[in-house]
């Protein structure tokens, strides 16, 4: 074979082991990184802030069973109201206390309330603390939204109707009435009813620090975890 011959079957024999070798490191590098299908984890990670308001002031949070400190300005700026709740339970899709409907039908006897069509009703049962130093009241009306995800749900006439006939219920049971104004020290019973849909499952509570969810804008508030958020 000539010397010219021999260069070029060196060259060939090069670039053959070449191809190879980079064909090699291809594949390696694609079995090695994820489909683009494949999400994280850490990307479906729960939104810690999802349930406040957009553009709200988060002043705190909680979880059901830990108990936050409300406080809402009042006239007398040295003493404003302040509350300690604690968000005790949460029970939905199931039908409201029959202690209550039947106490709350004496005087007028009613068919047993419904939910709108396609929702349930959630009872949102809590304690409310006066740790102010003067008489105060709360209410759940027009100051907390039961939420999913990012959907929040206020209460209808008809579910604050149906709390009033909870806190009158308790109210004859001997038990101080939050909405009527607690002493200091004092605490009630509150359960405030919402309608959320059937299918869905409530994931937060928001509470306004002021006696409206918004005003000129929302008002700030603290967000209540009601399910443990997705952990990375």
């Amino acid at each position: 074979m000539s010397s010219r011959g021999s260069t070029l079957a060196a060259l060939g024999a090069a670039s053959a082991l070449f191809m190879v070798t980079a064909c090699a490191a291809a594949t390696s590098s694609d079995t090695s990184s994820s489909p683009s299908s494949a999400v994280p984890a850490a990307a479906t990670t729960t939104d810690p802030d999802v349930g406040a308001p957009p553009g709200a002031e988060i002043l705190g949070r909680a979880a059901v069973g830990e108990p936050f400190k409300l406080t809402i300005d009042s006239s007398d700026e040295a003493r404003p109201d302040e509350f300690e709740i604690t968000v005790e339970d949460v029970t939905c899709g199931e039908p409201l206390d029959p202690k209550v409907l039947a106490h709350d039908s004496l005087s007028a006897p009613t068919e047993p309330p419904t939910p709108e069509d396609g929702k349930q009703f959630c009872v949102v049962r809590m304690e409310v603390l006066n740790v102010g130093k003067s008489e105060a009241r709360w209410t759940a009306d027009d100051t907390v939204t039961l939420n999913v995800d990012d959907t929040a749900y206020s209460q209808t006439r008809d579910d604050v109707q149906l709390t009033t006939a909870y806190e009158e219920y308790w109210y004859d049971q001997g038990k101080p009435r939050p909405s009527f104004g607690l002493n200091p020290a004092s605490k009630g019973p509150v359960n405030a009813v919402f309608q959320i849909p059937t299918a869905d499952e409530p994931t937060t509570l928001w509470f306004a620090a002021a006696r409206w969810l918004e005003l000129t804008g929302p008002e700030p508030g603290y967000l209540v975890r009601i399910q443990p958020t997705t952990q990375s």
